[in-house]
């Protein structure tokens, strides 16, 4: 079932998504050669207990952190480690979330550590604007693949391949709601877009094929062919102005 928020319930998961934005900047500003994962989760799982909130994703289904921390050829729900220590030239995405007041906030960075290789700049650039294109579909009265379609049709553009196995989502009282939200699909398909709806909208976009494997740790998703992959997301609120991005600073 679709849960529709209410203009007040929306300013809630703002005020949760302002969480996630702070303690997502800071750990992006935290970034350099010579870090571990370890370290940011550590950084992260403290911010949450300064602030008052609770990270969202620590225990669910089991996960054993505060961030899901990718690294290059990770696509998403890399488990941070004190032994996974970054180096120059690396991409790092980091996916965070924490519950305020019991409303849900959630969003995704992927940062350079230090000087990158122009392929990896480009897909991270390309990526967080394929966000954004997405993003500017979230409104009433679109469909939900318009979003995947504006997605698809720019990243592909450069040769790059949308992953498939993991999408976006409803968000609020749940961390995963209906409905999901493809990064990829025919535009004026799909399910109606009303005001009111929260979806988390966040492509995984990888430089080479779509195709990703899940690694033995049974969380761990690394493209396939073990290209570079980035991730950018947002929580987004459809309201009679347009789509409003909460997890924004």
């Amino acid at each position: 079932m679709i849960t529709l928020k209410s203009p007040r319930e929306i300013d809630l998961m703002r005020r949760a998504g302002q969480v996630v934005a702070t303690i997502l900047h800071e750990m992006c500003d935290m970034v350099e050669p010579g870090i571990s994962t370890g370290e940011l989760d550590r950084f992260a799982e403290s911010r949450c207990k300064e602030l008052g909130v609770k990270p969202a994703f620590k225990g669910y289904h089991g996960f054993p952190a505060c961030v899901c921390i990718s690294v290059n050829e990770e696509v998403v729900h890399g488990i941070p480690s004190k032994k996974r220590v970054l180096q120059a030239g690396d991409i790092v995405g980091m996916d965070f979330g924490v519950i305020y007041d019991g409303w849900f906030g959630d969003s995704a960075r992927t940062v350079p550590v230090g000087k990158v290789s122009l392929e990896a700049q480009d897909l991270m650039t390309r990526t967080e604007e394929a966000l954004r294109r997405g993003i500017e579909q979230a409104r009433a009265g679109n469909r939900i693949f318009d979003i995947g379609h504006a997605i698809q049709n720019y990243v592909e553009g450069f040769g790059y391949g949308v992953v498939r196995e993991f999408v976006g989502h409803g968000i609020g009282k749940a961390l995963h709601e209906e409905p999901q939200v493809p990064n990829f699909g025919p535009r004026g398909k799909g399910l109606a877009l009303k005001e009111g709806m929260v979806l988390a909208i966040e492509p995984m976009i990888n430089a080479g094929s779509h195709e990703v494997r899940v690694l033995s740790d049974g969380w761990t998703a690394v493209t396939a062919d073990r290209s570079l992959s980035a991730h950018f997301e947002h929580t987004v609120a459809i309201t009679p102005e347009g789509p409003r991005v909460l997890t924004e600073r």
